[in-house]
This record gives structure tokens, C-alpha cells and sequence, in this order.
């Protein structure tokens, strides 16, 4: 029986008025009386939808948003319901897996806390469509950083070379005036010794969460904790300039820890504990390099040094906007009240820093080093 036939019988014979809503017995008869083509995980959800509800009836709309594998309310709640057990083996008891279904499965135990939602993800993965953006994102930075390198002929701190600022790129407060450089300061580093930990960073957590969470919310994160670091790098240290992916990084990975946190008992992933305390010294260590760099810079400098506040932007992207992406795996973001304050804050703090960066520094009478 195909989806387009099942989705006709269920409204022909479970609710031939059209009311919308299906009775808990003549559902559950279907299941029991019909041969269902659908994957354990997903019949596993139909019944729970069932076995949640307790007024007697099942959502008609709901019920076919989850047959379809659209993000739903739906899915989260019936995965609440406490009422309910999993009939068949953990994930792990699998056997028989080829080698992407095993990376597919290693993906589920470190990215999702339930062990429904790991079953869930890994019976519906599909190859298509790929997790594209952070592989993409990470080799256009490292082509950008080998050919600055070589025109340079400089690997480590190459903002000491006054032909680096020069590049279209690098967001400069004497160029804000120039949109693009918001975003495109991404692809540029410090050196190698940061283009290493972000792309490492960002190619550990970064894929395995687009794998999960899709391609269009981890790129929205992404792109969210890099406008918001240098935004709030002209807000708050309005002379320096800002080079590095580190917001976008930060955004990932804070709210990857913090779902971790916030799930820890549910969480799989083995040496979480190492794994934290390790992840949680590389990015205080980061910072810490970052602000010794703009304070204290080994070499002397034309102007002043990129800044760290994109660091902690991002990071403060990843708690709010990063973790309630990842909490809310298989729903809808737009039917929750959270999202929405959230975008809201978003866009409030977008309006005031255009007009910050419109205003303020001639208001304030800021200096600003000469653009390059």
C-alpha cells in the first residue's frame, strides 16, 4: 500500500465526515488489521500517538505530518508520554550494519539524547541531501588561507602583514560601510594555528549535526553567530578588526554542549565527561589566545589586532538560538513561542547595530584606524 493510497483509507474509513480527528479504536485496528510499508521507528510513533492521547482521538492532520516525516508537534509529544515502552532492541543491538550505517549510528548516539529519537534518524537517513555546507565552508577557508599564505609568504599571524588587511575579506570599521565584509570575514585567519582548531571543531561537531538537524537550521546557526560576531565586534570594539570563522564555530559548538548538558543522562556518546572538560579547555584556551593577540600582540603592528568578542557572540547565539535548533529535533520551529522571541531578539539586535554602525561612531567621535 502506497502513502497517497494509506492517507485515502484512513479518511474514507476512519473519518468519512471530515471532522479531522480519528477515534483511538478504529486507529488502532488499522494498524492491527492492515499491512503498513513503513519503517519500525515511524510505527513506533504512530502508536505512541495513539497511546498518548487521552480524550479518545487522533489528530487526522498531525497523524499525516508524521506519516510524512514533516517536522511536527506531534513527534515531541509522544515521545513525552511516559506511558509507552519500545517493543524492539536499542539501536546498539543492531547487526549486520554496513560501514555508513554504522557511521549513521554513531552519529545518532552523539548528536540525539532519545533512544527514539536515534531510532527514528537512523531508520529515515538518507544520503540525499548531503551535509554540504560546513565540508563547503571549510575548504573555500582553507583555499583562501593557502593563497594568502603563499602571496604572503607568512603561515603564522599574518594580520602582522599589512597586505592582509588590504583583502576584500576582512571586515575593517573603516570599510562597515562595505555589507559583505559582515559575512566574508569567515573565510579569513589568523593563521594556521586558528584555521586548524576552527576547521577541526567544525568538521567534528559541525557535520554529524547537519546530518541530523539539516542542512538549512545548521547553516541558519552558523551564519547567525558569524553576523552576530561582527556586529558585536562594532558595537564593542569599535577599531578592531575581525578575521576567522570563530563565530559560526562557537555558535555549534556551545549549543552542542549545552544540549549535551542539558540531556546528560540521556546522552550516549562515550568519555562524555573527558570529552566536555577537553572541548570546554580548547575554546577557553582560544579566547584566551584571542584576547592576548588584541591586547598584547607579540610583534609590533600597523593597527590594532582582530578582536575576540565574535568568540563569545557566537557562543552566546549557540546557548539561545543553537540549543532550543537542536532540542527541537523533528519540530516545527515556526509553531513554537520560544523561536519566535528569539528571532525577534535576533532582528531587534540586528535594527540597533545598523543604526549603531550609521550613527554612533561619528556621535562618539570614535577614531578609527586608517582602512588599509
Amino acid at each position: 500500500m502506497d502513502r497517497s493510497s494509506l492517507f485515502q483509507l484512513i479518511q474514507e474509513q476512519l473519518d468519512p465526515e471530515n471532522t479531522g480527528f480519528i477515534a483511538v479504536e478504529n486507529f488502532t485496528s488499522l494498524v492491527e488489521h492492515h499491512e503498513l510499508q513503513l519503517d519500525p521507528s515511524k510505527l513506533d510513533m504512530l502508536l505512541a500517538l495513539v497511546q498518548s492521547n487521552e480524550e479518545g482521538q487522533v489528530c487526522y492532520q498531525e497523524l499525516i505530518e508524521l506519516m510524512s516525516s514533516k517536522r511536527s508537534s506531534s513527534f515531541r509529544r509522544a515521545i513525552a508520554n511516559g506511558r509507552r515502552t519500545l517493543q524492539r532492541e536499542i539501536l546498539l543491538d543492531e547487526t549486520g550494519l554496513g560501514l555508513y550505517k554504522r557511521f549513521v549510528r554513531y552519529v545518532a548516539y552523539e548528536i540525539l539524547p532519545c533512544e527514539t529519537d536515534r531510532r527514528w534518524y537512523f531508520h529515515q537517513n538518507r544520503l540525499c541531501p548531503p551535509p554540504v555546507f560546513i565540508a563547503i565552508v571549510t575548504i573555500v577557508q582553507i583555499i583562501v588561507f593557502m593563497c594568502y599564505g603563499i602571496m604572503l609568504n607568512k603561515w603564522v599571524l599574518q594580520t602582522y602583514q599589512p597586505d592582509f588587511m588590504k583583502s576584500p575579506l576582512v571586515y575593517h570599521p573603516g570599510h562597515r560601510a562595505q555589507v559583505w565584509r559582515f559575512f566574508s570575514y569567515m573565510f579569513m585567519h589568523v593563521g594556521l594555528e586558528q584555521l586548524g582548531f576552527n576547521a577541526l571543531l567544525q568538521l567534528m561537531i559541525g557535520v554529524p549535526l547537519e546530518m541530523v538537524h539539516g542542512i538549512l537550521r545548521i547553516s541558519l546557526l552558523y551564519m547567525a553567530g558569524v553576523l552576530a560576531g561582527s556586529l558585536t565586534v562594532s558595537i564593542t570594539d569599535m577599531r578592531a578588526p575581525v578575521v576567522g570563522g570563530s563565530g559560526g564555530v562557537y555558535a555549534l559548538c556551545s549549543a552542542h554542549l549545552a544540549n549535551v548538558v542539558m540531556n546528560w543522562a540521556g546522552m550516549r556518546c562515550p568519555y562524555k565527561l573527558l570529552r566536555m572538560i577537553l572541548a570546554l579547555v580548547c575554546m577557553s584556551s582560544e579566547v584566551g589566545r584571542a584576547v592576548w593577540l588584541r591586547f598584547s600582540p607579540p610583534l609590533p603592528s600597523s593597527g590594532p589586532q582582530p578582536s575576540f568578542m565574535a568568540h563569545l557572540s557566537g557562543a552566546v547565539v549557540g546557548i539561545s538560538m543553537g540549543l532550543l535548533i537542536l532540542r527541537s529535533y523533528e519540530e516545527s520551529l515556526q509553531k513554537q513561542c520560544s523561536w519566535w522571541v528569539i528571532v525577534f531578539s535576533f532582528i531587534t539586535f540586528l535594527l540597533f547595530a545598523i543604526f549603531w554602525n550609521i550613527f554612533a561612531y561619528e556621535l562618539l567621535g570614535v577614531q578609527i584606524p586608517p582602512p588599509p
